[in-house]
């Protein structure tokens, strides 16, 4: 066990992002999960798809988009 100080910084590890993107009359995007690695935050982004068919969710690396719900396209 990590103890809770150590395991404070570990968020810094979480380099993928799972967020929902504003829908009509929101103004920001809603983070829903962040995640260590690809094949992890991949299963994530699938359930988040499945959880809100009608929505636009969208898988970031840092800064850069890797999945956008909206066009199904690996980038």
């Amino acid at each position: 066990m990590l103890p809770i100080s150590a395991r404070a910084g570990a968020d810094d590890d979480l380099g993928y992002q799972i967020v929902l993107a504003p829908a009509d009359g929101d103004q920001q995007e809603r983070l829903l999960a962040k995640a260590a690695s690809g094949q992890l935050a991949r299963a994530i982004f699938n359930a988040a798809k499945s959880e809100h068919p009608e929505r636009r969710i969208i898988l970031r690396k840092d800064a850069r988009v890797i999945v956008d719900s909206s066009s199904g396209k690996l980038r």
